[in-house]
């Protein structure tokens, strides 16, 4: 035997001696497994914010839109006095999205939620900044706001919201 196989054993020895009299204590940690209902929750969960985001806006489905002036819109059962209201900046948005920056795909998923966001927290009146730039979102913003359920009207935003740049958004408000 060498000399560390020698302060091996003395060690192991010293140690033996040390915990004598110790029990074994019995493992008394309970690990419960999820359920299915928790994963079911959180799908739930998911698609919800998924829908509220992504709501489908086609790019193919062109409105009728009146192309002399500047852009509004307003839906059948809506009065023009509405938007002549926002046009005079009556209604002062709760809600600002700036989409400048921002290519199509992230454009329309922005506005999805923002539509979604007002609906949810009871905001009526909101402001889409699209910009001006090469005219692709100036021109996309309208058309994708007019195919939205929710949207009751929108009209060209004052000078102080925007201008050219931007689009008041009127919103109608289910009650809960």
């Amino acid at each position: 035997m060498s000399q560390n196989d020698n302060e091996h054993d003395d060690d192991f020895n010293l140690f033996r001696d040390a915990v004598k009299g110790v029990k074994k204590l019995r493992q008394d940690t309970i690990i419960q497994q999820p359920t299915k209902n928790v994963k079911q929750k959180q799908q739930i969960k998911t698609a919800r914010e998924a829908s509220d985001s992504e709501f489908y806006f086609s790019d193919e489905f062109v409105p009728l839109l009146n192309e002399e002036g500047p852009t509004r819109y307003a839906r059948d059962d809506v009065s023009q006095y509405e938007v002549k209201r926002l046009r005079r900046g009556v209604y002062v948005p709760d809600v600002f999205l700036d989409m400048h920056g921002m290519n199509q795909q992230e454009a329309k998923k922005e506005l999805g939620a923002m539509i979604a966001y007002c609906i949810k927290n009871d905001v009526h009146c909101a402001c889409v900044q699209h910009g001006i730039g090469k005219h692709i979102l100036k021109q996309k913003a309208p058309l994708w706001l007019a195919q939205h359920p929710d949207v009751m009207a929108f009209h060209q935003a004052p000078l102080e919201f925007g201008g050219d740049g931007a689009l008041l958004v009127l919103l109608s408000i289910p009650e809960k």
